[in-house]
């Protein structure tokens, strides 16, 4: 390590050490280690399989089941993914009590897999580790949603009230979940450092 990464590491922890609440906000940089791919490099899976937009896939069956395709496409790439150092990082300073969340942009669950619990990461894109019911918001597991799409090519309707099932994410067109978005809000007013990965 060179001298001047050596004093820039000792000032970070400086900074964490006199934080009263540090929050923590990261991108998807930190899931390219854990070897994720990120949205807009050269040559991204994703731009091959773009995401559909949302009132394109609320108004055609055919564009849902390209969606799900896609989204299927997508997961097998970085099937086995595992949470990088920096979730870890991340993970032990929720852990130590400086951090209460960890607000995120993405939609991997690497998170959640490091060790935090739902309410310690807040996800302003969604999830993309399961589906849920547009009209009911009943959650649906994606070994139950991929299951009955790869044996009719058509993706299943909520088993409770036969609403539309898409991934938990957020897609372009979609509006941004409020109750994320206002947590975040909170956490960034309240800390006295803003860690950005």
């Amino acid at each position: 390590m060179t001298e001047s990464l050596i004093a820039s590491i000792a000032t970070l922890q400086d900074m964490i050490q006199e934080a009263r609440i540090v929050a923590g906000f990261t991108g998807a940089g930190i899931s390219t280690e854990s070897g994720i791919p990120d949205f807009r490099s050269p040559d991204s899976p994703w731009m091959r399989n773009k995401p559909i937009p949302f009132a394109l896939f609320l108004e055609s069956p055919k564009a849902r089941r390209e969606a799900w395709r896609r989204k299927f496409t997508m997961d097998d790439l970085y099937r086995g993914a595992q949470p990088s150092a920096g979730h870890i990082g991340f993970a032990s300073l929720i852990a130590s009590g400086r951090m209460p969340a960890v607000i995120t942009q993405n939609i991997d669950g690497l998170h959640q897999a490091s060790g935090l619990g739902e309410d310690q990461v807040i996800e302003l894109h969604g999830n993309g580790t399961y589906a849920k019911c547009l009209s009911c918001s009943r959650r649906h597991e994606l070994d139950w949603v991929r299951y009955h799409f790869e044996r009719n090519g058509d993706p299943p309707e909520c088993i409770v009230c036969g609403g539309i099932l898409k991934s938990a994410t957020i897609s372009f067109g979609q509006s941004m979940p409020e109750e994320a978005m206002r947590r975040a809000r909170r956490l960034a007013a309240s800390c006295d450092l803003f860690l950005v990965a």
